[in-house]
């Protein structure tokens, strides 16, 4: 950008995603009230991964959505086998399962599982047609997966699977890239879409600590909660979570079905 005066919190196609007022004393239960809530509830489905993945990247998101009335799917790609040192495959998956089910449970969504191996993922086209006929029986409206150049190659399979299966969708779904571990696993991140997160961040850290083989608080406070503060900063509210919208249509960055604010507005 050439122009230094023209900062990010002024650069008018970015936003902030907000399901009320912004009010300090919003909650998850008055969202239903919103005017965001008079439309025709949408089709939510997040593909990650590995289990907790989703919850740290839109967990938010797919919280307030949720709360809005929309129907949530979260696509685990793998069952995060090796996720728990010294347990078999089979056992860290069941493990792991349980503990993807009640993070979804906490944030309203279904869990789905496609059916990979944590760290021996696969993109071949027999995969791809496999996943996208699971992403057509959904059938999104918005569709948030890996930023797809993390450095997980599990989540960079997890991206590209998501988006070929978009592609492939008559609906065509609108496509948000969510950030893990910025820095370190999600590298050249520039977001241009956030939401607030401030009335859900409970539900946040409630579906992270769902993860208790992961060590879901260390997580949180470690990875997830600088993060979340930051994009706050950065959108002008307590706590925020940030996304790269693909952009096809030239419109502004805000979460359909979300009122948008520009950044540092009241």
């Amino acid at each position: 950008m050439n122009n230094p005066d023209l900062s990010r919190r002024t650069f008018g196609s970015v936003v902030v995603a907000s399901l009320a007022t912004l009010g300090a004393n919003s909650s998850p239960d008055s969202f239903a009230e919103s005017g965001a809530n008079a439309q025709k509830p949408m089709k939510i489905v997040c593909v990650g991964g590995h289990p907790d993945d989703p919850e740290s990247g839109c967990g938010g998101a797919l919280a307030r959505y949720a709360a809005l009335g929309h129907e949530v799917t979260v696509i685990y790609l793998t069952r995060g086998e090796r996720g728990i040192k010294l347990s078999s495959l089979d056992a860290a998956a069941r493990i792991r399962t349980a503990e993807a089910e009640a993070a979804c449970q906490v944030m309203g969504a279904k869990a789905v599982f496609g059916g990979q191996i944590d760290g021996a993922t696969e993109l071949t086209r027999a995969h791809v047609e496999a996943f996208t006929k699971l992403l057509a029986a959904e059938a999104p409206d918005i569709l948030f997966t890996h930023w797809p150049i993390d450095t997980h190659l599990d989540h960079q399979i997890a991206s590209l699977l998501a988006q070929r299966a978009a592609v492939a969708s008559p609906k065509r779904p609108q496509i948000y890239f969510f950030e893990v571990n910025t820095g370190s696993q999600s590298q050249g991140f520039a977001p241009n879409t956030y939401v607030d997160i401030s009335a859900v961040v409970e539900k946040k850290k409630s579906a992270l600590f769902a993860h208790t083989s992961q060590d879901g608080e260390r997580i949180w406070r470690d990875h997830h909660e600088p993060v979340a503060k930051f994009r706050g900063r950065e959108a002008g509210v307590e706590w925020a979570e940030a996304f790269v919208h693909l952009n096809r249509d030239n419109k502004l960055g805000a979460l359909p079905g979300i009122a948008a604010i520009p950044i540092g507005k009241p």
